[in-house]
């Protein structure tokens, strides 16, 4: 039996148990600065028992950012990174910057181009919300352009003394629009098959791992499956996998579905449409999240441990190391998912609930999260404090979410 709470290796760095914090958006960034309530969301994590958590969705580059006042790493940021590192180490965790590129899943228009970028060009489905009808293909200099900002980035995460650094690779941003065949309709080398697909997001991995890989541990994380008709199914994980194993990651993290598609894939549970069209006001938002109402399967429901199955699949292709997460809400399925090989449990809403999570499964093995997956601390995102749990409330002033995190 593995034990969830001893140590393990994670490429050059320990964790101090197999408990790490799924980067899930916090929403706690202001002018893509991070906040100081971004500091305490992570403190109250690391001193609840968390191994390492995660500095969720930070964009390589402002043309990167899906949100106008998303997070950047940059010289700018790299103090205010810094002291969240410090603060999470204090408690004695380890910290992650999922580094992430929107591509054309861009909600502002501040970009430097007419056309957000992507795998493919055509239609811009979340550009039209803010004007932009199309995008645009990458071509080699525009790849070797975001290569270049996903190395700076993860060296300036390095500098920080961030431990590790999380390509985002799933849910339709940049890299997942190379992976996914709803995205990529391309007919060079980077498009066709599920190897091709995978290509650049390894090229970029492999960049990544040789630049910092010796320092910090370089993690990616991945879609099981799409979700949707026509999207990436889990045999196109498995041809992933394989190929992020060879560009050398040190543990892939295991999710699914798309933002734009099937949000409820994500979480396997039914989206708070309603309360999110109250928090994001205005006609084009209340439209978005009509159609996504519609589209809304009605017998969706939560199950613990829901991506296990498909999980199972890529466990038996590859051996590098794997982080699952999805339902895992009780100690006996953490447990049982160590047991089944591997290698850390991931999890983002239940620790939403209770940041002391961890530390309640170590004082008790029966323990179980009451978190329900609900669904409103996505819609809480929105709200002037950022991400929190509707039910247990959050007691962070609003203020904090527009101080930087190293301010006095």
């Amino acid at each position: 039996m593995t034990d969830a709470f001893a140590p393990f290796a994670l490429g050059p760095v320990t964790l101090p148990n197999r408990f790490i914090r799924s980067g899930a958006n916090e929403m706690m960034a202001h002018d893509s600065l991070p906040t100081k309530s971004l500091l305490e969301f992570h403190r109250r994590l690391a001193a609840g028992g968390v191994g390492m958590t995660t500095l969720a969705y930070v964009a390589v580059s402002p043309d990167g950012r899906t949100f106008e006042s998303q997070g950047v790493m940059s010289q700018e940021s790299l103090r205010h990174y810094a002291a969240i590192a410090d603060a999470v180490h204090f408690e004695g965790g380890l910290v992650s910057a999922q580094i992430t590129h929107a591509g054309s899943f861009v909600q502002h228009k501040q970009l430097s181009t007419k056309r957000a970028m992507s795998a493919s060009g055509g239609l811009d489905m979340m550009g039209l919300m803010q004007g932009r009808f199309f995008q645009r293909q990458m071509d080699k200099a525009d790849m070797a352009q975001v290569r270049g900002e996903f190395v700076q980035a993860a060296k300036l995460a390095r500098e920080a003394g961030i431990d590790a650094v999380e390509l985002h690779m799933g849910h339709g941003y940049l890299l997942n629009q190379y992976i996914s065949p709803l995205s990529n309709h391309r007919r060079d080398t980077y498009g066709g098959s599920a190897e091709n697909r995978a290509r650049y997001p390894a090229e970029v991995l492999a960049a990544v791992k040789d630049a910092v890989g010796s320092d910090i541990a370089v993690l990616a994380k991945i879609n099981l499956y799409d979700g949707v008709p026509k999207g990436a199914q889990v045999e196109d994980a498995v041809v992933t996998a394989k190929v992020m194993e060879q560009a050398g990651v040190d543990m892939l993290v295991l999710s699914g579905g798309r933002n734009i598609e099937a949000p409820w894939e994500i979480f396997h549970s039914k989206m708070p449409l309603a309360e999110m069209a109250r928090q994001l006001p205005g006609l084009k938002n209340k439209l978005q999240f009509t159609a996504l109402k519609f589209a809304q399967p009605k017998g969706i429901h939560f199950s613990e441990l829901y991506f296990l199955e498909a999980a199972r699949k890529v466990r038996a292709a590859v051996k590098c190391g794997l982080g699952y997460v999805g339902g895992a809400i009780a100690m006996d399925a953490a447990q049982q998912v160590l047991d089944e090989g591997f290698e850390a449990i991931v999890m983002a809403r239940a620790l939403v609930h209770d940041p002391a999570l961890v530390s309640l499964f170590r004082e008790d093995p029966h323990f179980r999260s009451a978190c329900d997956a609900c669904n409103r601390c996505v819609a809480s995102m929105y709200t002037p404090q950022g991400t929190h749990c509707m039910v247990t409330m959050n007691d962070l002033p609003a203020e904090w979410n527009r101080i930087p995190a190293a301010a006095a």
